[in-house]
């Protein structure tokens, strides 16, 4: 059944239609080109939970008010390597280009630069920010924090959300160093997946209502943090980045994502990070050093000969090169919801003829 329903569309008309419909419904050009861009980069990586299915509910929010689709983006820095970003309720994906690219510029001066972003949405993938600044050379951090759906270590109630930590360096091999690692188990958009699948849930990853773990996505109501303790603090230092510095609501303050009402704003907090290599060593040592340094650990004897030793980011650039040619799968429950957008703004489906 689910190999039935999974189809490849080709990456370049589906970033077109999400840009165009979201123009349609009011978008400026930037927030609508960083939208479309951001979810159709990170479904050609095979971060399907965080690509183009999530398109659907942007458009509702967009229409709804939740998301501000021309914002008076503005920055406020007391410090010239570091800045505050008032989104204006933005699309995060806007929001967060809007913040790395500020890192970026200072940071080729400064050595290094960073931007906290008040008042934004959900931003999608973090890598797509942190690649950002590794695509100029530059090393680029990213991170958010989310709504509560992660217990506390001892806990059974969640508190913070998956929090993400990605981290991007430039290599001189062409493909940039890219961890982008949620601090729970798992997400939730997989819980999500689960449940229309009805695959079982990876151990240690999801808790019942009453706090005991299950693999069962259909009641699943919360996460478990990625290594214990350990996740949770990640989770935590996520925390004190995209809120306390910032002033906005932490997890359990922050309204659910798919459960709060599609019309009320979320006030995310984001934070981004720039370093420009040569301030510490000779231009081009840290690709040439981080190329090296992949390809020793490529090259680690596995467990199994079947399963090779993997950098971070090797999954994620397979699943691109197998997506260029096979196009980004869209799963017949999203088409449906992509089909509601398109009769409402009167635009063809990109996997329809013209």
């Amino acid at each position: 059944m689910a190999g039935a329903a999974v189809k490849g569309v080709a990456a370049a008309p589906l970033a077109a239609f999400i840009r165009a419909a979201l123009e349609r419904l009011g978008a400026d050009a930037f927030s609508a080109e960083h939208v479309a861009r951001g979810l159709t980069e990170t479904s050609s990586r095979g971060v399907d939970s965080h690509g183009v299915r999530l398109f659907p509910h942007y458009a509702r929010a967009l229409e709804a008010g939740r998301v501000n689709g021309r914002p008076n983006f503005r920055f406020e820095s007391r410090f010239e390597g570091a800045a505050v970003l008032h989104a204006d309720d933005a699309f995060g994906h806007a929001a967060g280009v809007k913040a790395m690219d500020w890192a970026v510029e200072r940071a080729r001066r400064l050595g290094t630069a960073s931007v906290a972003v008040r008042r934004s949405s959900h931003f999608g993938a973090a890598a797509y920010f942190a690649l950002r600044a590794a695509e100029q050379g530059l090393v680029g951090l990213a991170f958010t924090n989310a709504d509560a759906l992660v217990v506390p270590t001892r806990g059974k109630r969640p508190f913070f959300g998956t929090n993400p930590v990605a981290f991007a360096a430039p290599s001189s091999d062409g493909e940039p160093f890219c961890l982008d690692m949620a601090t729970s188990q798992l997400n939730w958009n997989k819980v999500l997946r689960a449940r229309e699948s009805g695959e079982a849930l990876p151990p240690a990853a999801a808790v019942d209502a009453d706090g005991r773990e299950t693999r069962d996505a259909a009641v699943a109501r919360a996460l478990m943090p990625s290594g214990g303790y350990k996740g949770f603090g990640l989770g935590a230092m996520v925390d004190i980045l995209c809120a306390s510095l910032t002033g906005g609501p932490c997890g359990p303050d922050m309204l659910p994502m798919f459960t709060s009402p599609i019309a009320a704003r979320r006030d995310i907090g984001h934070y981004f990070l720039a370093l420009e290599p040569a301030a510490f060593d000779e231009a081009g040592a840290l690709a040439r050093r981080v190329a090296e340094l992949r390809a020793r650990l490529r090259a680690e004897p596995p467990l199994d000969p079947a399963e090779p030793v993997l950098a971070a980011g090797d999954p994620e650039t397979a699943a691109r090169r197998l997506r260029e040619t096979d196009g980004v799968p869209v799963p017949e429950a999203d088409r449906a919801a992509f089909a509601v957008v398109a009769r409402k703004v009167g635009l063809t489906l990109p996997w329809e003829p013209v």
